[in-house]
């Protein structure tokens, strides 16, 4: 087995082979959660913690899902609502979490570069469910695995990622990751919504939606998020979705068999057309939710196996 990672704190340290490993185990489960007995013992007697100081129902839910198929005892730490509000910092929240003595923590946090801090606080293996505007790897992962699955490959295609891609942490690990694959990379969207140093990341910019989407293989469109913006970025929704919105007409300028996704939650309206987003034949959204679980089991399983690897060195003395 090629995984040989303590933690998955992003897509930035993993080789390709890694990659792999990974989604080729997740179509293992992918199989299983179609079954009608849907459950593993991967991780049984393993304790799983999902720590989200961001709300966020999707992930949590694929999170605290996969592990529960896999035979893990799951708690949710609403953290956002108790300790942090009295006060309490991080390295505290690590020491207490330490003394619980988990397995597995999973962790939203909204500043980027504290799931890292955090993981070198604690003795079990962590998985960062999304930090500030650095990493989402297990979007980027489970993105791979649809465009994988809908494509035949996960190499040689011409990938257009469109949007709010300045604010947004699912699009530097999908860069990252779809980069190593060897695709050709485009962005798109209003010069306000770019990341600084965009022209330095070896992918092609678009202002001109139309012209970024022509030939395209994949198109993935990104939430405008509002939420993350103190100043006037865009001049209006209304005019936000006229030159970067996706409906049928700009649809048409990419490959014929080019396929739609969006990492959700979706804007209707704002940055996609409501009948792209439900069009069985183009988009993919729904099969990213189900791909989302059987990758986090995969990830989840392979971080128990190096954790055990690792502890088992330790009671018998074997230093590495």
């Amino acid at each position: 087995m090629s995984f040989r990672a303590r933690h998955l704190l992003g897509i930035d340290h993993l080789a390709p082979s890694d990659i792999v490993t990974l989604l080729d185990l997740a179509e293992d489960y992918v199989a299983l959660n179609r079954r009608t007995v849907k459950h593993s013992d991967a991780l049984a007697g393993l304790t799983q913690i999902n720590m989200f100081f961001e709300n966020s129902t999707r992930t949590q839910s694929s999170f605290e899902l996969a592990g529960k198929r896999l035979g893990a005892d799951v708690m949710n730490m609403a953290v956002a609502q108790s300790s942090v509000k009295k006060g309490e910092t991080l390295i505290d929240t690590a020491l207490t979490l330490n003394a619980m003595q988990p397995d597995l923590l999973v962790v939203r946090h909204p500043h980027s570069g504290a799931v890292n801090l955090l993981a070198e606080k604690v003795n079990c293996a962590v998985i960062n469910a999304g930090d500030g505007r650095h990493e989402h790897p297990t979007q980027a992962l489970l993105d791979a695995l649809t465009i994988r699955r809908a494509k035949g490959r996960l190499q040689r295609l011409t990938i257009a990622i469109c949007g709010d891609i300045a604010h947004s942490r699912v699009a530097r690990s999908n860069l990252l990751l779809l980069g190593k694959m060897e695709n050709r990379l485009r962005l798109i969207g209003p010069a306000t919504l770019m990341p600084a140093g965009a022209g330095e990341m070896g992918v092609e910019l678009y202002e001109d939606m139309r012209e970024g989407l022509k030939g395209a293989d994949v198109v993935m469109m990104l939430r405008l998020q509002r939420e993350r913006m103190d100043g006037g970025f865009i001049p209006s929704e209304r005019e936000y979705y006229h030159r970067w919105g996706l409906d049928a007409d700009k649809l048409a300028l990419a490959a014929p068999d080019a396929i739609v996704m969006h990492p959700g939650p979706m804007n209707r309206g704002v940055e996609i057309d409501g009948t792209i987003a439900d069009d069985i034949n183009r988009s993919v959204i729904q099969d990213q939710v189900e791909m989302g679980v059987a990758v986090r089991m995969a990830a989840l399983d392979l971080l128990a196996h190096n954790l055990r690897a690792e502890r088992g060195r330790a009671a018998t003395g074997i230093m590495v």
